[in-house]
């Protein structure tokens, strides 16, 4: 008996992480993209890039040509475009292009010649291997499309992103804290939410 209050405590200690407990995760991705700049600043909708989310069970990462539908024309901050034509200004010189690091991975990534503005023949176009930060188990199944259509704002399960340099996950995840929100829906104390049947049944998720 001692042995195993022993582990328990051990492993409480330690905050061994259980299936999907991953709170806290913020990996480094290939390209440094801030939700807080564009989903903050630019108020740039969910929808917009996750255009999925609505009519399928997963919230689509958006391709690079999404990006580009800006990027072929915004090559860097604001701020740093007008200073550069100031000194240019001043100085009585044609203002250089200022493209930003990330945004030249951008379009290294597509094949996108900025100074032309074509799209490179040569060479296959290269996949930005984003890292998943939101990650469940393999025998747990989410709809996004249930939630996002019963009006599940997309900050209750992933915070307030639109204020993340870094996309980190803020909430466990975990069944308990999914069960606890069904069970909250239900008894009304979330009043935004007009569907009132969230399913506390194990075949809900677990199919």
């Amino acid at each position: 008996m001692m042995v195993i209050l022993g582990t328990v405590l051990y492993l409480q200690h330690v905050n061994i992480n259980r299936p999907g407990n991953h709170q806290g995760y913020a990996p480094e991705q290939p390209i440094a993209f801030s939700h807080q700049q564009h989903a903050g600043d630019l108020q740039i909708s969910c929808n917009y890039c996750h255009s999925s989310v609505e009519q399928s069970q997963t919230a689509e990462i958006p391709p690079p040509r999404t990006c580009m539908n800006c990027h072929e024309y915004v090559t860097a901050d604001w701020e740093k475009i007008r200073l550069e034509r100031q000194q240019a200004k001043e100085k009585e010189r044609d203002p250089k292009q200022i493209i930003s690091p990330e945004i030249e991975k951008l379009y290294a990534a597509v094949k996108f010649n900025p100074e032309s503005r074509e799209y490179r023949e040569t060479g296959a176009p290269q996949p930005i291997r984003w890292t998943k930060v939101h990650n469940l188990p393999d025998f747990v199944t989410f709809y996004h499309d249930r939630h996002v259509n019963a009006g599940v704002d997309c900050q209750r399960c992933h915070g307030d992103v639109a204020s993340m340099k870094r996309v980190t996950q803020e909430k466990s995840l975990s069944m308990g804290w999914c069960v606890n929100c069904h069970r909250d829906v239900n008894n009304d104390r979330i009043p935004a939410l007009e569907n009132r049947n969230a399913s506390t049944d194990c075949g809900a998720c677990h199919y």
